[in-house]
């Protein structure tokens, strides 16, 4: 058999500042510019996973899309969509919540969780010019 990648995409709404706390109020501003924002700052996140392995031979599925947003939807979405991620979001906690940290996160999140096949990527895209992949490495 051959190797199939499937993609759900799912989009959210969250909040965040880039903020990192063991540095001067100055090193953040210059370092985040309008990221360091006290007040917050928010993106249209649009979130790509895609699961790898072979179609099932009673279905033709590498894995259920229902099943698979039903995941996504449990493990991530419920959680971070209309949130801060600074403050909202038990899985961000700790973390400075880049897009990068922030992609690595979702792939913990997700990593085991798959009803079928295998967690191969998290494309996250904060903005449609902006997005981090992430493999697992």
């Amino acid at each position: 058999m051959s190797t199939v990648y499937v993609t759900r995409k799912v989009h959210f709404n969250a909040a965040h500042r880039l903020h990192n706390p063991e540095k001067s109020e100055a090193w953040n501003e210059e370092t985040f510019g309008p990221c360091n924002n006290p007040n917050w700052h928010g993106h249209n996140y649009e979130l790509e996973v895609t699961v790898a392995g072979e179609p099932d031979p009673e279905t033709g599925y590498v894995v259920d899309l229902g099943d698979l947003k039903s995941v996504l939807n449990e493990q991530v979405i419920d959680k971070v969509d209309h949130k801060n991620l600074n403050v909202e979001v038990d899985f961000m906690d700790g973390l400075i919540p880049s897009t990068e940290n922030f992609a690595i996160a979702i792939w913990n999140q997700l990593d085991g969780e798959l009803p079928a096949g295998e967690l191969h990527c998290v494309r996250l895209y904060e903005t449609p010019r902006n997005f981090v992949e992430y493999r697992g490495e």
